[in-house]
C-alpha cells in the first residue's frame, strides 16, 4: 500500500513537471506566435484631443490640448514638492506668460487643495510649492485661463 501511494505521488509530480515544460516549450517553438507586448502607459487625458504625441522637453509629463502644450514637472524639496508647469503655444512652443493657472491637487486622503501658480519670467514657466508630505499618489488637474480660453491637463506625482 505504501509503494502504491509513493508511486502515485511520484507519477503526479512527474506529470506536473511535464505539463509545465510542455506549456513553456510550445511558446518557444511556435513560429506563428507573437510575443506579448508590455503594457503601454497612457497619456493623461486633456480637454481637447491631442494632435500628435509630443516628447517632454523638461523631463516631465506632457499633455497636448488644442494648440497648447502643457508640461508638468514635479520636484521634491525639503519644504514640499515644487510644481512647475510649462505652458506653451503653437508648433514653435512659445511660452504663454499671461495665463491664470491653478492646480487642483487631490491628497491621498481624498481631500483637495487648490494652488495658484505664479509665472516665473526668467524660467518661462509657472510654479508653486506644494507643502504636502504624506506618502502616496497625488492626482493634479491644472487649469489655465488664457484670455478667457480654458485649457486643462491632468497629471500625477508621487511622494
Amino acid at each position: 500500500m505504501k509503494t502504491l501511494k509513493s508511486n502515485l505521488i511520484v507519477l503526479g509530480s512527474v506529470g506536473l513537471l511535464f505539463l509545465g515544460a510542455c506549456s513553456q516549450g510550445e511558446q518557444a517553438t511556435d513560429p506563428n506566435s507573437t510575443p506579448a507586448s508590455p503594457p503601454v502607459a497612457s497619456e493623461p487625458a486633456s480637454s481637447a484631443p491631442a494632435t500628435a504625441p509630443e516628447t517632454a522637453t523638461q523631463g516631465g509629463q506632457v499633455v497636448e490640448s488644442g494648440a497648447y502644450h502643457l508640461e508638468f514637472v514635479p520636484k521634491k524639496e525639503a519644504t514640499g514638492t515644487h510644481l512647475d508647469l510649462y505652458l506653451q503655444k503653437g508648433d514653435k512652443k512659445e511660452p504663454v506668460p499671461n495665463a491664470k493657472v491653478t492646480a487642483q491637487v487631490q491628497l491621498p486622503n481624498g481631500k483637495q487643495q487648490t494652488l495658484a501658480l505664479k509665472y516665473d519670467a526668467e524660467g518661462k514657466h509657472y510654479a508653486v510649492v506644494f507643502p504636502g508630505k504624506d506618502a502616496g499618489s497625488y492626482p493634479v488637474k491644472v487649469t489655465a485661463d488664457i484670455n478667457g480660453e480654458k485649457v486643462d491637463g491632468r497629471f500625477t506625482f508621487n511622494q
